[in-house]
């Protein structure tokens, strides 16, 4: 939309971002069982703009899990409204940590364990 736009229709880098924490989160969450945070995302870099009416895709994959981490590889993809070629805008590796009821890590189970 024209809110989450620069002045030269392009969408602000921060609201991908965004959308691609919440589905990194989906995935961290409901393969944690329950409450995970992000607290690192590696470098991202931006390969082409998104501009207002781009149809956006983001593909969130569980790439290792640790004691009480996880890490997600998050791809953003754009197409044109009224062209059927897509391409990758950017992608990053986000990192959650499951968290009890008190907001400290907590171990992920030996089951959950498995991506």
């Amino acid at each position: 939309m024209p809110a989450d736009a620069n002045a030269y229709g392009d969408i602000f880098g921060g609201w991908l971002m965004s959308l691609m924490d919440s589905a990194a989160g989906l995935v961290a969450a409901r393969h944690a069982h329950g409450r995970a945070v992000t607290i690192a995302m590696d470098g991202m870099q931006f390969h082409s703009p998104v501009k207002i009416g781009d149809e956006v895709s983001v593909y969130a994959d569980l790439v290792h899990v640790g004691s009480s981490s996880m890490k997600i590889n998050v791809e953003a993809w754009r197409r044109d409204r009224h062209r059927d070629d897509d391409s990758k805008v950017t992608e990053a590796i986000f990192t959650f940590v499951a968290i009890d009821d008190d907001g400290r890590p907590r171990p992920i189970t030996e089951k959950e364990r498995q991506p």
